[in-house]
């Protein structure tokens, strides 16, 4: 009888010690994922990262390269969303505007923005102030858009200047996802060949996903040799490139407001609802 009490009794012990195992285990598990998709990003207050690297694109555009607090850090921005920069204009006044970084939560450690420094930008004179080693506040994650792999067929994206930003984060997520089958087709506008962003990014995604991403360019001063597109984003080109209208297709827009207008009329004259449209 004692013998069989203490036979129960090593059974009760150990199925305990089992139980507190895996709860240890369920627990440690809980708190990395909240963690992990946590992010460095507080919505409501402002934080500071540290600029550790700018390289020069162009005359008014340069590349910024910000430090995370660990090697494996996430910044913690959901696709197609963007954040709120904090600095000061050239009267010494606080100015705030929305960017959206390039990079994505798979890039750990770090992230990047992109930006176009135009002469007479509040905040673009905060940028070119900006030096390896300063500080940028940073408040996010910011806006509306929500994206979940295979929600859509294909997305149609239209981009003028700057607003490339946003489009190249959602589509370099769409690709690099093995488990995302969603097609892009971009229409990318811009003055000139030079003032065009990312281009060498944009072109190595088209060569490396052939069949599911496609960009067309579109410039209103071309070059003397160039097969792209000229003047404006008319309805034909997006007839042409981007995908028709369907329940299961969305087509993206950011860009100047005149053309967010333009091709809020172009998308509504050639049948894509309003449940078909999203403008950043």
């Amino acid at each position: 009888m004692d013998l069989e009490f203490l036979q129960s009794m090593d059974i009760q012990i150990l199925v305990g010690v089992a139980v507190a195992a895996l709860a240890i285990v369920v627990g440690a598990v809980y708190l990395f994922a909240s963690t992990k998709s946590k992010g460095c990003l507080d919505p409501e207050n402002f934080k500071e990262f540290k600029l550790v690297k700018r390289q020069q694109l162009s005359h008014n555009v340069a590349k910024f390269t910000f430090e995370l607090p660990t090697p494996t850090s996430a910044l913690g921005l959901p696709i197609g969303q963007h954040i709120s920069c904090r600095g000061k204009d050239s009267q010494g006044e606080e100015v705030i505007k929305p960017y959206t970084p390039t990079t994505l939560d798979s890039d750990v450690g770090y992230f990047e923005l992109v930006i176009k420094m135009y002469p007479q930008g509040r905040m673009s004179h905060h940028f070119r102030e900006l030096r390896v080693g300063d500080y940028l506040a940073v408040k996010g994650p910011k806006g509306q858009f929500r994206y979940q792999p295979g929600e859509v067929r294909a997305f149609g994206m239209i981009a003028g200047g700057s607003g490339i930003t946003p489009m190249f984060q959602v589509a370099r997520a769409i690709l690099e996802n093995p488990k995302d089958t969603t097609n892009v087709h971009l229409i990318y506008a811009n003055v000139t060949y030079e003032d065009i962003l990312l281009k060498e990014e944009l072109d190595s995604l088209a060569a490396k996903y052939p069949g599911r991403f496609k960009v067309y360019y579109v410039l209103n001063q071309p070059p003397e040799v160039w097969d792209g597109g000229v003047g404006f984003v008319s309805k034909e080109m997006i007839q042409t490139h981007c995908p028709a209208p369907a329940p299961d297709i969305r087509v993206l827009r950011c860009g100047p407001p005149p053309m967010n207008k333009a091709m809020t009329g172009h998308l509504d004259a050639l049948g894509y609802s309003p449940d078909m449209q999203f403008q950043f």
